[in-house]
């Protein structure tokens, strides 16, 4: 319940932070990392940037933020694609399908991301705040959703499937999961 409470502070507390927040994604991008990395209001990739969600490969539910904000910036058909096989997104893949604001070359990542928080704080703070408010109201409406994925994700944390997941991961291995499913 602790660890479930966290990882929901981290997602609303991320929605409801009232000044805009920019992520610069450089290498790779998982976990509670990810979360903030595509929470934020402006995400910029390097182009050697690689996302994803590995948790159906570890045996739980991509729980986090995923089951919100994965459909939201892509698609359905995307997101159930990248969540359920855990394929990787390059930086310039994730710009083409959504999922990041724009992709930069590597070196370029610092200074843009940088040169686009300045550019925020010298514009018209009420708009802006306002702005961010207005649009995280969509993320808001699907909070029974990410209350949903997260717990199942806290329930699969205590089941079978992780012990066997999170060993493959170790050995290097294709998990070998049991076929049945409480669900």
């Amino acid at each position: 319940m602790k660890t479930w409470k966290e990882a929901k502070d981290l997602v609303y507390n991320i929605v409801n932070c009232n000044k805009p927040i920019i992520s610069a994604i450089n290498g790779p991008a998982a976990g509670a990392g990810l979360v903030v990395a595509l929470l934020a209001d402006i995400s910029i990739a390097g182009k050697r940037a690689k996302i994803v969600d590995g948790h159906p490969r570890l045996g739980v539910a991509a729980g986090d933020v995923a089951a919100i904000i994965w459909p939201l910036l892509t698609s359905m058909a995307k997101a159930k694609y990248y969540l359920m096989t855990c394929k990787p997104v390059s930086g310039e893949e994730a710009e083409r399908i959504g999922l990041v604001s724009m992709c930069v070359e590597d070196d370029e990542l610092q200074k843009i991301a940088l040169d686009t928080a300045v550019e925020l704080s010298n514009g018209s703070q009420s708009a802006i705040r306002w702005t961010k408010y207005s649009l995280n109201n969509w993320l808001r409406q699907a909070g029974p959703i990410f209350d949903a994925s997260t717990a199942l994700e806290m329930l699969g944390f205590m089941g079978e499937d992780v012990k066997e997941g999170v060993l493959s991961h170790r050995e290097k291995r294709a998990p070998n999961f049991r076929k049945d499913c409480p669900l």
